[in-house]
């Protein structure tokens, strides 16, 4: 088989390598078979598609629709780098899942607008499938209503003109949408569990997703919600598209 392709950005190293633990643990794939690059490290060596047999986006601490002078050299030069990846998978249709940060990822370079009007607090939210997500094949096997962790400060407000809307919460309309028949994007995220949220409320604090004194509330609450379906999309994905 050919591996998949997972593009981090996290700096942190604890959250970086948890981030990869859960994704080859749901995904139920071997180190070998899921090829990490860090790209907040380093620019972006150069690479062949069909190496792989498909590309995942983890999620970020870097905000898409932050003014480009507040954003960092290392978050501009990874923007530019994933649009000009994107240009290629969106061209042939190649298999992608961007979770969180692939709905300001894969929206922008679509077209869609991405702001702060349906920001999420950190924490288990309900979404919803539409119509169209009951019948696709990443969201087979999930249930219409679900569990699922989120905490993010933008969202996509409107779709891309060319887009299917998946799944939905009261507080986020687009929680999940593909583009063409291969490229999907998740608000929520479909890696993590309890104890991967419980690691990234530690860890990002100070990053502004909540206020300081809510941290340890956060994660008592983390611990008692029951979050298991939505990591059946990442099975999902890499059966389906496991060459």
């Amino acid at each position: 088989m050919k591996p998949f392709l997972l593009l981090a950005t996290r700096a942190e190293d604890a959250a970086a390598d948890d981030e990869y633990q859960a994704y080859l643990r749901y995904c139920g794939l071997k180190p070998e078979e899921l090829v990490r690059v860090r790209m907040e490290s380093g620019p972006l060596p150069p690479l062949e598609l069909h190496d792989y047999s498909g590309v995942i986006v983890g999620g970020s601490p870097y905000t898409s629709s932050d003014p480009v002078e507040e954003k960092s050299p290392e978050q501009i030069r990874v923007e530019a780098e994933l649009s000009s990846l994107l240009d290629h998978i969106v061209a042939e249709d190649f298999p992608f899942l961007g979770a969180c940060y692939g709905v300001g990822t894969l929206g922008v370079h679509q077209g869609a607008v991405i702001d702060r009007r349906y920001g999420e607090p950190v924490g288990a939210t309900e979404i919803q499938l539409t119509a169209d997500g009951e019948h696709d094949p990443l969201l087979q096997g999930v249930p219409r209503t679900f569990e699922a962790f989120v905490g993010h400060k933008e969202a996509c407000s409107q779709l891309p003109p060319n887009a299917v809307l998946l799944a939905s919460s009261a507080a986020c309309p687009v929680h999940m949408f593909r583009i063409k028949s291969n490229l999907y994007a998740t608000q929520f995220h479909p890696e993590l569990d309890a104890d991967g949220l419980v690691t990234r409320i530690k860890i990002y604090k100070d990053a502004g997703y909540f206020p300081l004194h809510e941290a340890d509330e956060l994660i008592a609450t983390a611990r008692q919600a029951t979050v298991k379906e939505p990591m059946r999309v990442l099975r999902n994905f890499t059966e389906r598209y496991a060459r």
